[in-house]
Protein backbone atom coordinates (compact mmCIF):
# COMPACT_ATOMS: atom_id res chain seq x y z
CA UNK A 1 0.00 0.00 0.00
CA UNK A 2 0.93 3.51 -0.82
CA UNK A 3 -0.40 7.13 0.17
CA UNK A 4 -0.23 9.32 -2.64
CA UNK A 5 1.60 12.22 -2.04
CA UNK A 6 -1.37 14.22 -3.23
CA UNK A 7 -3.63 12.57 -0.56
CA UNK A 8 -1.71 13.24 2.55
CA UNK A 9 -2.44 16.77 2.68
CA UNK A 10 -6.25 16.69 2.90
CA UNK A 11 -6.65 13.78 4.05
CA UNK A 12 -7.88 13.90 7.35
CA UNK A 13 -9.95 16.96 5.71
CA UNK A 14 -11.48 15.72 2.83
CA UNK A 15 -15.03 13.95 2.81
CA UNK A 16 -14.90 11.09 0.39
CA UNK A 17 -18.27 9.92 -1.47
CA UNK A 18 -20.09 6.93 -0.10
CA UNK A 19 -22.79 6.56 -2.90
CA UNK A 20 -21.78 4.56 -6.13
CA UNK A 21 -21.33 6.90 -9.09
CA UNK A 22 -23.81 5.38 -12.21
CA UNK A 23 -21.58 4.38 -15.31
CA UNK A 24 -22.61 6.31 -18.74
CA UNK A 25 -22.24 4.81 -22.37
CA UNK A 26 -19.62 6.90 -24.05
CA UNK A 27 -19.15 5.79 -27.71
CA UNK A 28 -16.98 8.65 -28.30
CA UNK A 29 -13.85 8.22 -30.83
CA UNK A 30 -10.47 9.06 -29.48
CA UNK A 31 -8.45 9.35 -32.44
CA UNK A 32 -8.70 13.22 -32.40
CA UNK A 33 -7.95 15.61 -29.21
CA UNK A 34 -10.21 14.78 -26.22
CA UNK A 35 -11.95 17.39 -23.92
CA UNK A 36 -9.86 19.55 -22.39
CA UNK A 37 -7.68 18.14 -19.40
CA UNK A 38 -7.88 19.09 -15.86
CA UNK A 39 -4.58 18.07 -15.08
CA UNK A 40 -1.14 19.47 -16.51
CA UNK A 41 1.57 17.23 -16.59
CA UNK A 42 4.23 16.57 -18.99
CA UNK A 43 7.17 13.65 -19.05
CA UNK A 44 10.48 14.26 -20.49
CA UNK A 45 13.59 11.89 -20.80
CA UNK A 46 16.82 12.87 -20.10
CA UNK A 47 18.73 13.58 -23.18
CA UNK A 48 22.79 12.50 -21.81
CA UNK A 49 24.23 13.86 -24.74
CA UNK A 50 23.66 18.01 -23.26
CA UNK A 51 24.66 18.75 -20.03
CA UNK A 52 27.64 19.04 -17.55
CA UNK A 53 29.63 15.61 -17.64
CA UNK A 54 31.65 15.23 -14.65
CA UNK A 55 33.53 11.68 -15.30
CA UNK A 56 30.83 9.63 -17.34
CA UNK A 57 30.53 8.98 -21.02
CA UNK A 58 27.11 10.26 -21.86
CA UNK A 59 24.75 9.23 -25.21
CA UNK A 60 22.20 6.99 -25.48
CA UNK A 61 23.24 5.46 -21.71
CA UNK A 62 25.26 7.78 -19.23
CA UNK A 63 28.09 5.39 -17.73
CA UNK A 64 30.82 5.71 -15.20
CA UNK A 65 34.16 6.66 -16.90
CA UNK A 66 36.92 7.99 -14.36
CA UNK A 67 36.07 9.01 -10.85
CA UNK A 68 36.31 12.66 -10.02
CA UNK A 69 36.32 12.39 -6.37
CA UNK A 70 35.52 9.93 -3.17
CA UNK A 71 32.91 10.19 -0.49
CA UNK A 72 32.52 8.36 2.40
CA UNK A 73 29.21 7.10 3.10
CA UNK A 74 27.00 5.75 6.05
CA UNK A 75 24.41 3.76 6.58
CA UNK A 76 23.02 0.51 8.30
CA UNK A 77 25.47 -1.72 6.74
CA UNK A 78 28.59 0.53 7.81
CA UNK A 79 30.79 2.99 7.07
CA UNK A 80 32.26 3.05 3.25
CA UNK A 81 34.35 4.71 0.79
CA UNK A 82 32.88 5.10 -3.26
CA UNK A 83 34.35 7.16 -5.77
CA UNK A 84 31.64 8.73 -8.17
CA UNK A 85 31.13 10.37 -11.66
CA UNK A 86 28.23 12.93 -12.03
CA UNK A 87 26.30 14.03 -14.80
CA UNK A 88 23.56 17.07 -14.36
CA UNK A 89 21.41 17.99 -17.13
CA UNK A 90 20.53 21.23 -18.46
CA UNK A 91 17.35 23.15 -17.32
CA UNK A 92 14.32 21.91 -18.86
CA UNK A 93 11.45 24.08 -18.83
CA UNK A 94 7.62 22.65 -17.84
CA UNK A 95 5.56 24.74 -20.01
CA UNK A 96 3.13 25.16 -17.04
CA UNK A 97 3.56 26.13 -13.37
CA UNK A 98 4.08 22.44 -11.51
CA UNK A 99 3.18 21.45 -7.79
CA UNK A 100 5.02 17.79 -8.25
CA UNK A 101 7.50 16.27 -9.68
CA UNK A 102 8.44 12.46 -9.77
CA UNK A 103 11.57 11.23 -11.61
CA UNK A 104 12.24 7.76 -12.56
CA UNK A 105 14.89 5.67 -14.18
CA UNK A 106 16.45 2.12 -15.40
CA UNK A 107 20.18 1.82 -14.39
CA UNK A 108 22.36 -1.51 -14.42
CA UNK A 109 24.21 -0.99 -10.90
CA UNK A 110 26.30 -4.27 -10.50
CA UNK A 111 27.34 -5.53 -6.96
CA UNK A 112 30.15 -2.74 -6.09
CA UNK A 113 27.65 0.40 -6.88
CA UNK A 114 25.15 2.59 -6.90
CA UNK A 115 22.90 5.08 -8.06
CA UNK A 116 21.71 8.75 -6.88
CA UNK A 117 18.93 10.31 -8.59
CA UNK A 118 18.49 14.67 -7.41
CA UNK A 119 16.62 17.44 -8.49
CA UNK A 120 16.22 21.27 -8.67
CA UNK A 121 13.69 23.25 -9.77
CA UNK A 122 13.09 27.48 -10.71
CA UNK A 123 10.29 28.96 -9.06
CA UNK A 124 9.66 33.06 -9.26
CA UNK A 125 12.43 33.26 -6.55
CA UNK A 126 14.82 31.48 -8.68
CA UNK A 127 16.94 27.75 -8.21
CA UNK A 128 16.07 25.89 -5.53
CA UNK A 129 18.50 23.89 -3.81
CA UNK A 130 19.11 19.91 -5.13
CA UNK A 131 16.54 17.44 -3.39
CA UNK A 132 17.75 13.27 -3.60
CA UNK A 133 15.16 11.94 -4.73
CA UNK A 134 16.39 8.09 -4.51
CA UNK A 135 19.35 6.71 -3.65
CA UNK A 136 18.99 2.92 -5.89
CA UNK A 137 21.23 -0.65 -5.83
CA UNK A 138 20.08 -3.91 -7.52
CA UNK A 139 21.16 -5.72 -4.20
CA UNK A 140 20.65 -4.87 -0.50
CA UNK A 141 24.69 -5.71 -0.08
CA UNK A 142 26.66 -2.71 -0.53
CA UNK A 143 23.95 0.20 0.70
CA UNK A 144 20.05 0.18 1.61
CA UNK A 145 18.19 1.55 -1.18
CA UNK A 146 16.27 4.40 0.28
CA UNK A 147 14.36 7.66 -0.02
CA UNK A 148 15.60 10.59 1.86
CA UNK A 149 12.87 11.90 4.82
CA UNK A 150 13.18 15.13 6.09
CA UNK A 151 14.31 17.35 2.94
CA UNK A 152 11.93 20.54 3.64
CA UNK A 153 12.52 24.00 3.31
CA UNK A 154 10.66 27.49 1.96
CA UNK A 155 10.85 25.78 -1.55
CA UNK A 156 9.22 22.40 -0.92
CA UNK A 157 9.50 19.14 0.56
CA UNK A 158 10.04 15.67 -0.33
CA UNK A 159 7.56 13.01 0.08
CA UNK A 160 8.87 9.63 -0.24
CA UNK A 161 9.71 10.10 -3.87
CA UNK A 162 7.92 13.03 -4.76
CA UNK A 163 8.88 16.68 -4.87
CA UNK A 164 5.85 19.00 -3.51
CA UNK A 165 6.51 22.63 -4.24
CA UNK A 166 5.88 24.78 -1.65
CA UNK A 167 2.41 26.79 -1.56
CA UNK A 168 3.44 29.99 -4.17
CA UNK A 169 6.54 28.34 -4.89
CA UNK A 170 5.35 26.21 -8.39
CA UNK A 171 8.18 25.39 -10.91
CA UNK A 172 8.34 26.28 -13.99
CA UNK A 173 11.34 24.34 -15.15
CA UNK A 174 13.67 21.77 -13.32
CA UNK A 175 17.24 20.04 -13.88
CA UNK A 176 18.09 16.37 -13.18
CA UNK A 177 21.30 14.97 -11.55
CA UNK A 178 22.24 11.58 -11.42
CA UNK A 179 25.83 10.52 -9.67
CA UNK A 180 27.15 6.95 -10.31
CA UNK A 181 29.26 5.50 -7.17
CA UNK A 182 31.53 2.86 -6.94
CA UNK A 183 34.01 0.72 -5.12
CA UNK A 184 37.41 2.73 -5.30
CA UNK A 185 40.07 1.20 -7.76
CA UNK A 186 37.49 -1.17 -9.24
CA UNK A 187 36.70 -1.59 -13.00
CA UNK A 188 33.10 -2.32 -11.73
CA UNK A 189 30.95 -0.08 -14.52
CA UNK A 190 27.47 1.48 -13.32
CA UNK A 191 25.01 3.10 -16.58
CA UNK A 192 22.06 4.28 -16.56
CA UNK A 193 19.94 3.87 -19.47
CA UNK A 194 16.52 5.76 -19.03
CA UNK A 195 16.13 8.64 -16.85
CA UNK A 196 13.24 11.10 -16.82
CA UNK A 197 10.99 13.39 -14.72
CA UNK A 198 7.01 13.49 -14.68
CA UNK A 199 6.42 17.29 -13.68
CA UNK A 200 2.71 17.78 -13.10
CA UNK A 201 -0.46 20.40 -11.32
CA UNK A 202 -3.34 18.61 -10.33
CA UNK A 203 -6.66 20.69 -9.26
CA UNK A 204 -8.27 20.31 -6.30
CA UNK A 205 -11.40 18.07 -7.38
CA UNK A 206 -13.50 15.46 -5.36
CA UNK A 207 -15.07 14.63 -8.54
CA UNK A 208 -13.88 13.69 -11.92
CA UNK A 209 -15.99 13.32 -14.85
CA UNK A 210 -15.97 10.01 -16.93
CA UNK A 211 -13.92 10.22 -20.43
CA UNK A 212 -15.38 8.89 -23.59
CA UNK A 213 -13.39 5.64 -24.99
CA UNK A 214 -13.47 2.91 -27.75
CA UNK A 215 -10.28 2.28 -29.02
CA UNK A 216 -9.70 -0.26 -26.34
CA UNK A 217 -13.32 -2.17 -25.64
CA UNK A 218 -13.46 -5.75 -25.88
CA UNK A 219 -9.78 -5.76 -25.24
CA UNK A 220 -8.37 -7.85 -22.32
CA UNK A 221 -4.13 -8.58 -22.42
CA UNK A 222 -3.21 -11.84 -20.86
CA UNK A 223 -1.25 -10.65 -17.93
CA UNK A 224 -0.86 -13.14 -15.36
CA UNK A 225 -2.85 -13.21 -11.97
CA UNK A 226 -1.05 -12.66 -8.54
CA UNK A 227 -2.49 -12.12 -4.96
CA UNK A 228 -0.55 -10.07 -2.97
CA UNK A 229 -2.85 -11.36 0.16
CA UNK A 230 -1.35 -14.86 -0.34
CA UNK A 231 2.18 -13.23 1.51
CA UNK A 232 0.59 -12.07 4.32
CA UNK A 233 3.55 -12.45 7.16
CA UNK A 234 5.86 -13.19 4.73
CA UNK A 235 9.40 -11.71 5.19
CA UNK A 236 8.65 -9.00 7.67
CA UNK A 237 12.02 -7.64 7.04
CA UNK A 238 10.39 -6.29 3.85
CA UNK A 239 7.15 -5.05 5.31
CA UNK A 240 5.31 -8.34 5.42
CA UNK A 241 3.11 -8.74 2.44
CA UNK A 242 -0.39 -8.91 2.23
CA UNK A 243 -1.48 -5.24 1.91
CA UNK A 244 1.52 -4.16 2.16
CA UNK A 245 2.73 -5.75 -1.74
CA UNK A 246 0.17 -4.33 -3.81
CA UNK A 247 2.83 -2.60 -5.70
CA UNK A 248 5.76 -5.36 -5.81
CA UNK A 249 2.72 -7.85 -6.86
CA UNK A 250 1.07 -5.22 -9.50
CA UNK A 251 5.36 -4.92 -11.32
CA UNK A 252 5.70 -8.81 -10.79
CA UNK A 253 2.33 -9.23 -12.75
CA UNK A 254 3.08 -6.98 -15.47
CA UNK A 255 6.69 -8.73 -15.46
CA UNK A 256 4.92 -12.19 -16.14
CA UNK A 257 3.43 -10.30 -18.79
CA UNK A 258 6.35 -9.66 -20.64
CA UNK A 259 7.91 -13.09 -19.96
CA UNK A 260 10.72 -11.04 -17.55
CA UNK A 261 11.23 -12.04 -13.85
CA UNK A 262 13.30 -14.20 -11.63
CA UNK A 263 13.93 -17.08 -12.66
CA UNK A 264 14.10 -20.26 -10.11
CA UNK A 265 18.08 -20.06 -9.25
CA UNK A 266 17.40 -16.09 -8.20
CA UNK A 267 14.27 -17.00 -5.98
CA UNK A 268 16.31 -19.92 -4.17
CA UNK A 269 16.23 -17.95 -0.84
CA UNK A 270 12.48 -17.61 -0.79
CA UNK A 271 10.82 -20.56 1.45
CA UNK A 272 10.05 -23.63 -0.54
CA UNK A 273 6.34 -23.45 0.55
CA UNK A 274 5.42 -19.91 -1.06
CA UNK A 275 3.27 -19.99 -4.06
CA UNK A 276 4.50 -17.29 -6.03
CA UNK A 277 8.40 -16.44 -4.61
CA UNK A 278 8.50 -14.20 -7.60
CA UNK A 279 6.51 -11.77 -5.36
CA UNK A 280 8.61 -11.66 -2.53
CA UNK A 281 11.75 -11.68 -4.83
CA UNK A 282 10.17 -8.04 -5.99
CA UNK A 283 9.00 -7.00 -2.23
CA UNK A 284 12.40 -7.20 -1.57
CA UNK A 285 14.61 -5.82 -4.07
CA UNK A 286 11.69 -2.80 -4.33
CA UNK A 287 12.38 -2.42 -0.63
CA UNK A 288 12.51 1.29 0.63
CA UNK A 289 14.15 0.79 3.81
CA UNK A 290 13.43 4.90 5.04
CA UNK A 291 10.21 4.67 3.79
CA UNK A 292 10.35 0.79 5.02
CA UNK A 293 8.14 -0.32 2.50
CA UNK A 294 7.86 -2.07 -1.05
CA UNK A 295 5.57 0.72 -2.51
CA UNK A 296 8.06 3.42 -3.78
CA UNK A 297 7.10 4.33 -7.15
CA UNK A 298 10.50 5.05 -8.71
CA UNK A 299 12.22 2.08 -6.83
CA UNK A 300 9.31 -0.26 -8.75
CA UNK A 301 10.04 0.94 -11.99
CA UNK A 302 13.71 0.46 -11.41
CA UNK A 303 13.23 -2.78 -10.30
CA UNK A 304 11.55 -2.99 -13.50
CA UNK A 305 14.75 -2.18 -15.29
CA UNK A 306 16.70 -5.12 -13.82
CA UNK A 307 15.42 -7.02 -16.45
CA UNK A 308 16.15 -5.01 -19.69
CA UNK A 309 12.33 -3.04 -19.43
CA UNK A 310 12.04 0.33 -20.00
CA UNK A 311 9.76 1.35 -16.82
CA UNK A 312 8.86 4.96 -15.56
CA UNK A 313 6.23 6.68 -13.46
CA UNK A 314 3.92 9.37 -15.05
CA UNK A 315 0.60 10.45 -14.47
CA UNK A 316 -2.47 10.39 -17.36
CA UNK A 317 -5.49 12.42 -17.88
CA UNK A 318 -8.13 9.79 -17.75
CA UNK A 319 -9.29 6.24 -19.29
CA UNK A 320 -9.46 7.81 -22.76
CA UNK A 321 -5.72 7.94 -22.49
CA UNK A 322 -4.85 4.52 -21.07
CA UNK A 323 -6.71 2.86 -23.38
CA UNK A 324 -4.45 4.01 -25.88
CA UNK A 325 -1.58 1.79 -23.73
CA UNK A 326 -3.63 -1.27 -23.71
CA UNK A 327 -4.88 -0.97 -27.36
CA UNK A 328 -0.78 -1.20 -27.95
CA UNK A 329 -0.95 -4.20 -25.66
CA UNK A 330 0.82 -2.41 -22.97
CA UNK A 331 -0.61 -2.80 -19.23
CA UNK A 332 -1.14 -0.35 -17.12
CA UNK A 333 -0.17 -0.22 -13.13
CA UNK A 334 -2.70 2.44 -11.43
CA UNK A 335 -2.47 4.03 -7.86
CA UNK A 336 -6.09 5.10 -6.47
CA UNK A 337 -7.48 5.54 -2.88
CA UNK A 338 -11.24 4.90 -1.89
CA UNK A 339 -13.65 3.49 0.47
CA UNK A 340 -15.24 0.36 -0.58
CA UNK A 341 -18.85 1.93 -1.43
CA UNK A 342 -17.17 4.11 -4.21
CA UNK A 343 -15.87 1.24 -6.47
CA UNK A 344 -17.95 -1.73 -6.64
CA UNK A 345 -16.94 -5.05 -6.76
CA UNK A 346 -13.60 -4.33 -4.72
CA UNK A 347 -15.18 -5.08 -1.16
CA UNK A 348 -12.37 -3.04 0.78
CA UNK A 349 -11.55 0.11 1.54
CA UNK A 350 -8.01 1.69 1.25
CA UNK A 351 -6.13 4.96 1.28
CA UNK A 352 -3.09 4.11 -1.30
CA UNK A 353 -3.69 1.02 -3.63
CA UNK A 354 -1.91 -0.35 -6.69
CA UNK A 355 -3.48 -2.82 -9.47
CA UNK A 356 -3.13 -3.48 -12.79
CA UNK A 357 -5.33 -2.27 -15.79
CA UNK A 358 -5.41 -5.34 -18.16
CA UNK A 359 -8.52 -4.13 -20.85
CA UNK A 360 -12.03 -2.99 -21.25
CA UNK A 361 -15.14 -4.77 -21.54
CA UNK A 362 -17.23 -4.61 -24.43
CA UNK A 363 -19.42 -1.31 -22.59
CA UNK A 364 -15.60 0.76 -21.43
CA UNK A 365 -15.53 -0.85 -17.82
CA UNK A 366 -12.21 -1.57 -16.80
CA UNK A 367 -10.70 -4.88 -16.22
CA UNK A 368 -7.96 -4.84 -13.56
CA UNK A 369 -5.68 -7.42 -12.54
CA UNK A 370 -6.34 -6.25 -8.39
CA UNK A 371 -3.89 -7.90 -6.38
CA UNK A 372 -6.07 -7.20 -3.14
CA UNK A 373 -7.56 -10.36 -3.61
CA UNK A 374 -8.02 -13.88 -1.55
CA UNK A 375 -6.31 -15.78 -4.41
CA UNK A 376 -4.75 -15.78 -7.68
CA UNK A 377 -8.09 -16.93 -9.26
CA UNK A 378 -9.96 -13.94 -7.80
CA UNK A 379 -7.34 -11.08 -8.87
CA UNK A 380 -8.98 -10.63 -12.07
CA UNK A 381 -11.90 -7.85 -11.69
CA UNK A 382 -14.21 -5.58 -13.23
CA UNK A 383 -15.05 -2.05 -12.02
CA UNK A 384 -17.40 0.56 -13.39
CA UNK A 385 -15.62 3.05 -15.80
CA UNK A 386 -16.96 6.09 -14.21
CA UNK A 387 -16.41 4.55 -10.56
CA UNK A 388 -12.85 3.47 -11.71
CA UNK A 389 -12.23 6.69 -12.88
CA UNK A 390 -13.04 8.72 -10.48
CA UNK A 391 -10.87 7.42 -7.51
CA UNK A 392 -8.29 7.29 -9.43
CA UNK A 393 -8.00 10.28 -10.99
CA UNK A 394 -9.19 12.91 -8.14
CA UNK A 395 -7.20 14.94 -6.26
CA UNK A 396 -7.78 12.84 -2.74
CA UNK A 397 -6.52 10.27 -4.47
CA UNK A 398 -3.51 9.54 -7.07
CA UNK A 399 -3.99 11.98 -9.44
CA UNK A 400 -3.67 9.77 -12.00
CA UNK A 401 -0.10 8.09 -11.15
CA UNK A 402 0.33 4.93 -13.36
CA UNK A 403 3.61 2.88 -13.79
CA UNK A 404 4.23 2.38 -17.48
CA UNK A 405 6.64 -1.05 -18.22
CA UNK A 406 7.39 -2.27 -21.37
CA UNK A 407 10.17 -3.40 -23.52
CA UNK A 408 11.88 -0.64 -25.23
CA UNK A 409 12.80 -2.66 -28.28
CA UNK A 410 9.89 -3.94 -30.54
CA UNK A 411 7.15 -3.00 -28.49
CA UNK A 412 7.33 1.03 -28.33
CA UNK A 413 4.85 2.93 -26.80
CA UNK A 414 1.98 4.56 -28.64
CA UNK A 415 1.56 8.56 -29.69
CA UNK A 416 0.62 10.77 -27.16
CA UNK A 417 -2.47 12.66 -27.04
CA UNK A 418 -2.60 14.91 -29.74
CA UNK A 419 -2.66 18.62 -28.65
CA UNK A 420 -1.06 17.73 -25.01
CA UNK A 421 2.08 17.73 -23.71
CA UNK A 422 3.69 14.28 -23.90
CA UNK A 423 3.01 11.79 -20.64
CA UNK A 424 5.09 9.36 -22.16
Amino acid sequence: MRVPSVFLPVFLSAVLMTSALTVTSAAAEVEGKPPPAAVDVVYERANFGPGTREGVKGGNTLSFDAPVGTISYTDELGTKSWEYARWTGREQPIGFAATELVASWNADVPTGSWLQVEMRGRNAAGLTKWYVLGRWAYGDEDIRRTSLPGQRDADGTVSVDTFVAAAGKEITAYQLRATLYRTPGSSVTPVVRTLGAMASAVPDRATVPVSPGGVAWGVELPVPRRSQNVHEGHYPEWDGGGEAWCSPTSTTMVLGYWGQWPSKQDTSWVDSSDPNPEVDYAARYAYDYAYEGAGNWPFNAAYAGRYGLEGFVTRLRSLTELERLIRAGIPVVTSQSFKAAELPGAGYSTNGHLMVIIGFTATGDVIANDPASPDNDAVRRVYPRANFENVWLRSTGSGGIVYVIHPKAGHPLPPTTPGLPANW
